[in-house]
């Protein structure tokens, strides 16, 4: 059988673009809960950070949460299942430059998992996110907040890494403006819906995908995963 990348980032033949499209299984639940988890979890540390006052423990409750749910999706990304994994969505320039083109010049090339741009706005994402809550682990607000590892740096270097993560909330904002867009685009011009599948786990596809999905979930290991993540931040957090 084809590879279902390869097919998935040329341009489909106009025999093809007439083809029925089957349910395929593309999202299993530990990426789907981490997609939604982080989602609740930076808006909660945004509006803390406006309520201000007291909110500002539960700021960075939602800080160590986000920095355990990113460690997990790190290591769910070699562990995973078959589109969870880095290997199968973060691709080389060629192959980005090769989807860019569809968005313009149809045919638009569907996509089984994260499509070549799509992965390079989760790496992308994650980074951000990844310095957010690292920074904020050693930042302070000159009054009675400061992160948990602040008294391990001198207060310069504290207050340079808390300009960093004032800083960083806007390019942040950047992204995740970026990534509703091209959702509503593949939306509105592809009639692409990618919202539907990370609440399902399910893509509606060509039918020439139907043995792409993926099997049954390692629920065990998601969760010995899971575990371990949280384990390791709360040690961070509460034992330094």
């Amino acid at each position: 059988m084809p590879d279902p990348r390869r097919a998935a980032s040329s341009t489909p033949s106009p025999a093809r673009a007439a083809e029925p499209l089957v349910p395929v299984r593309v999202w299993d639940w530990p990426v789907r809960v981490f997609h939604w988890t982080l989602l609740l979890l930076v808006v909660a540390a945004v509006a803390c950070v406006y309520a201000g006052g007291t909110w500002m423990d539960w700021h960075m409750r939602a800080g160590y949460a986000v920095l355990a749910l990113l460690a997990f999706r790190i290591a769910w990304g070699f562990a995973g299942t078959r589109w969870a994994r880095w290997a199968s969505f973060v691709r080389g320039p060629t192959a980005v430059v090769g989807y860019a083109r569809t968005l313009a010049v149809p045919p638009h090339a569907p996509s089984v998992g994260h499509n070549p741009l799509g992965g390079y706005m989760v790496v992308a994402l994650v980074g951000v996110l990844l310095l957010q809550a690292g920074t904020g682990l050693f930042a302070n607000d000159d009054i009675i907040t400061e992160g948990p590892l602040a008294k391990l740096v001198s207060k310069g270097f504290s207050d340079r890494l808390t300009s960093l993560h004032v800083a960083n909330q806007w390019v942040i904002y950047t992204l995740a403006a970026l990534h509703v867009l091209a959702v509503a685009v593949h939306r509105l011009r592809f009639a692409d819906d990618l919202v539907s599948p990370m609440f399902t786990g399910v893509k509606r596809l060509p039918a020439r995908y139907a043995g792409a999905g993926i099997g049954g979930t390692p629920h065990v290991r998601a969760l010995a995963i899971a575990a371990v993540c949280a384990a390791a931040v709360w040690a961070l957090v509460t034992k330094v």
